[in-house]
């Protein structure tokens, strides 16, 4: 297995830690500090059959790029220390359930392209139609059947996309400097020509 995909895979199981905070959050209110650490270690043993150690420090990880995000808090009480979800957080919860994935535009473009390829197999065709039709309601553009371009940052997004359809190893996350014979696609975008 290459570098990348060891990266990848890494992101993605980051990713579902991630997502399985929230959504234990999202559905018990409040956890106690106590409560943290065997709910989750129980829950990421069916998900990844690494060393109890290891799930513990993913764990630990995972509520830290939470808390950073701003989607988690952690809040003190007479009763003890708890985490709880933010509003930031209950409505990335609500986003990922309903699979209505979309983006924050920055007021200025940065000039790059954010490049989508991907292979997903037939006995995938589900997952590989469902994910077309996110990548379009996202407001992607198809350059061919399988290459789809967007001019802003999405990186975090298409990785918790990946996780929610279980497809990570067959799409490719590229940004790219220019694109061939580009006029058309910044205008589909509203951007400045070069």
């Amino acid at each position: 297995m290459s570098g990348a995909e060891i990266k990848l895979k890494k992101k993605i199981r980051n990713s579902k830690i991630q997502s399985i905070i929230l959504n234990t959050l999202y559905i018990v209110g409040v956890l106690s500090v106590a409560a943290v650490a065997p709910k989750m270690l129980s829950l990421l043993k069916h998900l990844d059959p690494q060393k109890k150690g290891s799930r513990k420090s993913s764990v630990n990880t995972a509520i830290k790029r939470l808390t950073e995000r701003g989607l988690i808090v952690w809040e003190k009480t007479d009763k003890g220390t708890f985490l709880r979800l933010t509003k930031e957080g209950e409505r990335t919860i609500e986003l990922i359930e309903r699979n209505d994935f979309r983006l924050r535009k920055p007021k200025k473009w940065d000039g790059r392209w954010r490049v989508i390829i991907f292979d997903i197999r037939e006995t995938k065709r589900v997952a590989r139609n469902k994910f077309r039709m996110t990548l379009q309601r996202i407001g992607f553009l198809k350059l061919q059947n399988s290459v789809w371009v967007f001019p802003y940052d999405c990186e975090e997004l298409i990785t918790l996309i990946k996780a929610d359809f279980m497809i990570g190893k067959e799409i490719l996350y590229i940004i790219a400097d220019s694109i061939e014979n580009d006029k058309w696609v910044r205008k589909h975008f509203k951007l400045p020509s070069s």
